[in-house]
């Protein structure tokens, strides 16, 4: 039988989940953003280690910058209590 991950390693996994989770939802163009926002969804997904996780993406509008908008990416991992998260706040083009 092998052993649980260290809590650390979960965390690190989930914390890169996040970051990885956050670099996909800014990839949208700042239209598609604007038109979604505010909006937020959570799936089931897995982490590179195969286990299984749920990832949560939130567009909000943001208070400063004014117009701009933060995106939250949360990364949860139920069965080992854990979870990350990683977040960006964009300004609109000029």
């Amino acid at each position: 039988m092998t052993p649980d991950p260290k809590p650390e390693s979960v965390r690190d996994e989930l914390s890169a989940l996040a970051i990885e989770e956050l670099d996909a939802a800014c990839a949208l163009t700042w239209v598609e953003m604007k038109r979604i926002t505010p909006w937020g969804d959570t799936f089931e997904g897995f982490a590179p280690s195969g286990r299984q996780v749920e990832i949560e993406r939130r567009y909000l509008w943001a208070h400063e910058p004014a117009g701009g908008i933060l995106v939250e990416i949360e990364v949860r991992d139920p069965a080992a209590r854990e979870g990350a998260e990683a977040r960006a706040v964009l300004c609109a083009p000029l």
